[in-house]
């Protein structure tokens, strides 16, 4: 044998799975897909991470175009060679004296320190000793002294005698060893150079001005997948050896210090660079040991053009300019091709750039993307793709909407404070990528799921519930339960009198127009009163409240459609001339409600022993007369309605006495119409279930003589009882009758 919970095998239950209700499919559905494009967008992001920085780096742009760097007085000044100073001096390459004077005159007007944007790779072609030996070639005899002055040893002199650092260029387009740093590095924590990609060579300057150089660095831009310089690294490795970049050792030399301390953390399994220090000055690194540039545009640092220098009226003026402040040497000339692009200039001289950096880290203001940063963004992409699943499997698709954007706009706006109040560069893109993912995913199936499930509930429904309570089950299908469930119901079952006698003097058509008649305004009454139509069985009507949505005061509510039933066939009688009868049952119990039938075919219906109970309830309208009877259930949970107890009664297939009740309207309107008969007809069922049948034999002779007596068939009954009785109730008498047919 087998019951709901499953099947048996050797004594033992087994549980059977349970059905998904159609909610819970669409929520494991808009689950399933929506994880499905979350971990696509996390993995793909993951195997196009240089390609998905592409567009992060856009984004870092336009907070900087925003809000750039606040202007300072910078602590750096350009010496441009420009278009002006080409005009002014002659076409580039200038003879190394010209750059020798152009060094001495900005040490002589207080330079900190001046560095070189340039690399002075091959002899000046201006050199004394070079115009002789090309004019001997092309078979000119000269004869010049032999101590004609060299414009690279003049050079060499006037670097060896100022605070100068010479530029390089590191580069991988070259095998040509890069001369020895000039400044030394010394570690705390492991070594990190593993992190740093080594170039294969380097442009370098002419061995006698390395030689008297007393610092260099390199101020070549790595490749960038879009040409735009954001970052710089300040460390670099050739071979086996560290170079400093030209702006931190222009900052080293100004401040007259002889290395740099380089901070990192992990193991020496695998570390990463933390910071930098330069004499005074602390710069935090990323693990690979660059700079984020933080541009301002430098709108008050001072651009001077080199011709300027050579003007003995303009050294007041550029003395107030030069004193104390790092000069670099460079160029803006278009046709020198020193122009990068940046996030604020999309043609920037390159020297401008190591301008940036040089006052950003005399500022002491920082970008900072710490190595968690991504590990950060995967976890909020997951964080806020999984909140937005939740709610689009438990919410309605417009508060999904709703909240996605909502979650959009805390992570954009999360990322933009983080970059204007603590400098900190956060990517929204990847959980806005999240987020939009299980967005155009999810919510489409979602918006799919609920129309079919709505449609469902329509067709299923539409025939069983008032238009307005299919809607409020269609908006809210969380309150269906189709797999079956136990609720409190109150059950109604209705039957025409005599419907059997009447079929056989109609013909099929006549008796099919009766019922079409009949059932349209019960079912109108029903629906109003917010019941659940069951089903037709023939002249017959089942209903019931509290499901599949929750009624409140429903054995009220149903009372109400059952009176409504009644003074509906009246009209109906007055209008066609008919004289039908109804008998209906009422019963509020435990049941058992739900699609119920086989995988091919079913209903929403309910079944258990309080509807058996109704149906036999129904029954009874017949024995006593009435046309309403209901359960101790129902009227006890009734306010305002007239009723009057007519019998207890044993039902077929129930052991335990039913007291049943006829309805016989409401009190305000209906107590003065029944006044008088309810007390003597309470007085005669107390006398009959006390077995003072002498009392009640007295009582029924005023009942049966009144001409209002809406309970004449009631009392027929118990006067037909009577007549075969004893004046005196027999040992044992309890009252009850046992009912012998249903």
């Amino acid at each position: 044998m087998t019951g709901p919970a499953g099947g048996t095998r050797n004594g033992v239950v087994q549980p059977t799975s349970r059905r998904l209700s159609s909610s819970e499919r669409r929520r494991l559905g808009v689950v399933l897909v929506g994880m499905a494009a979350l971990i696509a967008v996390l993995v793909g992001h993951a195997t196009f991470a240089p390609q998905a920085f592409r567009l992060t780096a856009l984004v870092f742009d336009a907070y900087q175009l925003v809000k750039p760097r606040d202007a300072t007085d910078p602590p750096v000044a350009v010496i441009d060679i420009d278009e002006a100073s080409i005009g002014k001096l002659g076409q580039w390459p200038w003879s190394r004296r010209t750059v020798a004077e152009m060094v001495t005159q900005a040490s002589g007007l207080g330079a900190a320190a001046i560095g070189f944007d340039i690399v002075f790779s091959e002899p000046d072609r201006t050199a004394p000793m070079r115009l002789v030996e090309e004019m001997r070639r092309q078979g000119v005899s000269i004869e010049v002294a032999q101590n004609l002055p060299d414009p690279d040893a003049l050079l060499a002199e006037a670097v060896a005698s100022n605070t100068v650092a010479l530029g390089i260029a590191l580069s991988n387009e070259t095998t040509a060893p890069a001369p020895d740093p000039k400044a030394g590095f010394s570690f705390i924590g492991p070594d990190p150079r593993a992190r740093l990609i080594p170039y294969s060579g380097a442009l370098a300057n002419l061995p006698e001005l390395t030689e008297r150089a007393t610092a260099m660095g390199y101020f070549s831009f790595p490749p960038t997948p879009d040409n735009i310089i954001r970052t710089f690294p300040l460390v670099s490795m050739q071979g086996d050896r560290l170079y400093p970049a030209l702006s931190i050792e222009t900052l080293r030399i100004a401040q007259q210090e002889g290395s740099f301390i380089l901070r990192s953390a992990g193991t020496d399994a695998g570390s990463a660079f933390t910071d930098l220090r330069v004499g005074a000055l602390d710069v935090p690194l990323s693990a690979d040991g660059e700079i984020w540039i933080y541009y301002s545009g430098l709108p008050n640092m001072p651009v001077i053009s080199a011709a300027d220098l050579f003007d003995p009226a303009k050294a007041g003026a550029l003395t107030g300019q030069i004193q104390g402040r790092i000069l670099l040497v460079g160029t803006s000339a278009v046709g020198l091709r020193d122009i990068v692009a940046t996030p604020v200039d999309p043609a920037m001289a390159g020297v401008k750039v190591h301008a940036e950096i040089i006052d950003q880290i005399a500022s002491g203001v920082f970008l900072e993307r710490p190595d968690w940063m991504i590990g950060a963004e995967r976890t909020a992409a997951i964080t806020v793709g999984l909140i937005l699943l939740v709610v689009l499997a438990t919410a309605t698709p417009a508060l999904s909407v709703v909240t996605g954007f909502l979650l959009a706009a805390i992570i954009g706006g999360g990322s933009w404070l983080a970059f204007s109040r603590a400098l900190t560069l956060f990517d929204p893109l990847l959980p806005l990528a999240a987020l939009g993912s299980v967005l155009l995913t999810a919510l489409p199936l979602l918006l799919m799921l609920t129309h079919r499930e709505k449609r469902f509930v329509r067709e299923s429904f539409g025939r069983y519930l008032s238009p307005t309570l299919v809607e409020r089950l269609s908006e809210n299908p969380e309150g269906l339960t189709l797999g079956g469930e136990d609720r409190e119901l109150t059950i109604l079952f209705s039957d025409i009198r005599g419907f059997t006698t009447l079929s056989e003097k109609l013909t099929p058509t006549e008796l099919t127009g009766l019922l079409n008649n009949f059932l349209t305004p019960m079912t109108d009454v029903l629906l109003k009163r917010e019941a659940t139509i069951d089903k037709y069985i023939g002249d017959a009507v089942m209903a019931f409240w509290n499901a599949p949505l929750d009624i409140t005061d429903h054995p009220q509510k149903a009372c109400l459609a059952a009176l409504d039933m009644v003074s509906a066939l009246q009209r109906l009688n007055r209008e066609n001339g008919m004289g039908l009868k109804i008998g209906i049952g009422l019963n509020t119990g435990m049941a058992c409600v739900g699609n119920l039938g086989s995988d091919q075919r079913f209903s929403y219906s309910c079944l258990g022993d309080s509807v058996n109970l109704a149906s036999r309830v129904e029954g009874m309208t017949k024995l006593y007369e009435v046309s309403i009877l209901v359960t101790e259930e129902v009227r006890a949970r009734t306010t305002g309605l007239l009723f009057a107890e007519v019998d207890r009664v044993r039902v077929v297939g129930r052991q335990a006495p039913v007291t049943l009740f006829a309805l016989l309207g409401v009190s305000d309107g209906d107590v003065e119409e029944h006044a008088g008969l309810l007390d003597r007809h309470n007085a005669l069922i107390t006398a009959w279930q006390a077995g003072d049948f002498a009392a009640a034999r007295a009582l029924l002779q005023g009942l049966l003589a009144r001409p209002d007596n809406a309970l004449s068939g009631t009392h027929a009954l118990y006067a037909e009882r009577l007549a075969g009785l004893p004046e005196a109730a027999p040992d044992g008498w309890d009252g009850v009758f046992t009912a012998s047919s249903k």
